[in-house]
């Protein structure tokens, strides 16, 4: 169901010269202006507070099946559930709470290999639990703990050329796997140094092979090579133009933007491969376009279209790029 509130369309004006936000709710369209022009529009929302099958207590993150289904995990309820991405509507859900093999306690990251299988992260167990292209259990990987192979508190993954990659906050490193759960490599480890990590929420990979690693309490973004390698890094703490405040979920487009789910901010900020800041939309709120709580972040590429955890308003917010 579209949530409404008192105005359903608005224009946000970013002027970066100024280093402020200027919102402007009228047209129906979400206008930003930075060093690169960028314009969304908000196109739906979907899910409210319970749980029912398509509602919510604390949405997580995305990925899209195989098959072209919006995955979203709930970590409240332990289940991932499963909407058409054009329209919004519920399909079904997976997992719950329970002691059997195909239940989870609180599933965060989600991620789909190409052959269709459906990686959940449980950040409570700390395992990695496979599903097939159906929704069907297969296998479970990995533990709660700090030993190579283990993992705390994990968060948002990918999956790239064989390898899984999961971004623990616990122990403020990535870790990495094969598919079948053979534990590979860490990178990353306490610390506000480059190549550092500080709760890092996301880890996504671009089209060249890079892992953009979202550093939460270091509010900053920070880029890998698929070995681990640190490369670049950019973000400070802030609110204006090209700072951060606590950023969560990271999507990544078809021309390598990186956007980026502010949780300090309240907002959506959109950078180009290098760091550059493109866009931003978005403040405190359960109006259209105001979030609360935002965590994970997916780009559908074929679209552009834009999903953020809008998770403290129990919802899904929806954003298409205009021509």
């Amino acid at each position: 169901m579209r949530k409404r509130g008192r105005l359903n369309r608005f224009e946000l004006v970013v002027t970066a010269a100024l280093m402020a936000l200027v919102f402007v709710f009228s047209t129906g369209d979400v206008v930003n202006a930075a060093s690169k022009k960028m314009e969304f529009s908000h196109v739906m929302s979907f899910g409210s507070l319970g749980d029912g099958p398509g509602q919510f207590k604390y949405v997580e993150d995305f990925a899209f099946s195989i098959d072209g289904q919006l995955l979203v995990t709930d970590a409240a309820h332990a289940y991932v559930q499963v909407f058409d991405k054009t329209t919004g509507k519920y399909i079904t859900r997976f997992g719950g709470k329970g002691d059997d093999d195909q239940h989870l306690d609180k599933p965060e990251g989600i991620s789909v290999a190409p052959n269709g299988d459906i990686y959940v992260a449980d950040y409570n167990t700390g395992d990695v639990k496979i599903y097939d292209r159906n929704f069907k259990w297969k296998n479970t990987f990995s533990e709660y703990g700090s030993d190579p192979g283990q993992n705390i508190k994990s968060e948002f993954t990918d999956i790239y050329e064989g390898k899984y990659y999961m971004p623990e906050a616990g122990n403020h490193r990535v870790s990495v796997w094969n598919l079948d759960g053979t534990f590979q490599f860490i990178f990353g480890g306490k610390g506000s140094e480059l190549g550092q990590m500080n709760n890092p929420e996301a880890a996504k990979f671009n089209s060249l092979g890079e892992v953009v690693v979202s550093d939460l309490k270091n509010n900053r973004i920070q880029i890998f090579t698929k070995d681990g390698k640190f490369l670049r890094a950019f973000g400070k703490e802030g609110s204006g133009p090209g700072e951060l405040k606590a950023n969560a979920g990271v999507g990544i487009d078809k021309n390598d933007n990186i956007y980026v789910g502010e949780i300090g901010n309240n907002r959506i900020q959109v950078f180009d491969k290098d760091g550059a800041a493109l866009a931003m939309w978005g403040q405190a709120g359960s109006n259209v376009g105001e979030f609360g709580n935002i965590h994970g972040v997916a780009v559908d590429k074929s679209t552009g279209w834009v999903y953020v955890a809008d998770t403290q308003n129990n919802r899904v917010q929806v954003f298409k790029p205009k021509e």
